[in-house]
């Protein structure tokens, strides 16, 4: 089981900014998970990693893609408190959810 986070590179995100997104979005889709494959998840480690994404359309492609895959999803807009505007798409979280289901949506991105 694991996690792939999908952080938008073409927004200019400080280093803080795109930790915590990650953070927003590893966790909001996390809460969309089974019981049971949370207790996996966490058993195994909570492995996750985190990907380029180019833009906010690749994200909602994405998120369809793992929709048809049944994975938990969770994309996350900004408060645009600090250095984005309200509502910018920052981040898509895919999974947890087995490997190779992960690796079918995200696994032709680049590790951030």
């Amino acid at each position: 089981m694991k996690q792939a986070i999908v952080a938008r590179t073409d927004i200019g995100m400080g280093t803080g900014k795109l930790a915590a997104q990650v953070a927003h979005a590893s966790l909001s889709a996390y809460e969309q998970t089974s019981k049971r494959d949370r207790r996996t998840w966490k058993s195994g480690g909570q492995k996750k990693v985190v990907l380029k994404g180019s833009s906010e359309r690749e994200l909602h492609e994405l998120a369809e893609i793992a929709d048809r895959e049944g994975l938990p999803t969770s994309i996350v807009r900004d408060a645009g408190h600090t250095q984005l505007d309200p509502g910018t798409v920052t981040t898509l979280a895919v999974g947890p959810g087995p490997d190779d289901a992960v690796d079918r949506v995200t696994g032709e991105l680049s590790l951030f």
